[in-house]
């Protein structure tokens, strides 16, 4: 089941700006973030340029911001090193995109951003 379409637009107006504004223009030539949306999920990657400079770029998942649409609220999740998601225990399931952004930047583990 898909997001909704007023949800979707909200998600790639606020995902899409996280991602601008995460990585400076001057390093956008290595780096960048982006995000698919699949189902009531929001992936976000971080992406890498070839080290040869030739090739595909190539794409680590951060993090993933999953929706649930009963009581509308969505969860931040943590990825491990086997590619499993888990649930991040320092943000609570919120009704807006806004704090768990706050959190992933927060990274008070250092699960997201090392």
């Amino acid at each position: 089941m898909a997001l909704p379409e007023l949800v979707k637009a909200g998600v790639k107006r606020d995902v899409g700006a996280y991602c601008e504004r995460r990585v400076p223009a001057h390093a956008r030539h290595q780096v960048r973030m982006s995000f698919s949306i699949r189902g009531h999920q929001v992936t976000l990657f971080e992406e890498r340029a070839p080290y040869d400079g030739e090739g595909t770029w190539v794409k680590i998942p951060i993090a993933q911001l999953r929706w649930d649409p009963e009581p509308a609220l969505w969860a931040l999740y943590a990825c491990d090193r086997n590619r499993r998601w888990f649930a991040y225990r320092y943000a609570e399931p919120v009704p807006h995109l806004g704090a768990l952004l706050e959190a992933l930047d927060a990274d008070r583990t250092g699960i997201f951003w090392g």
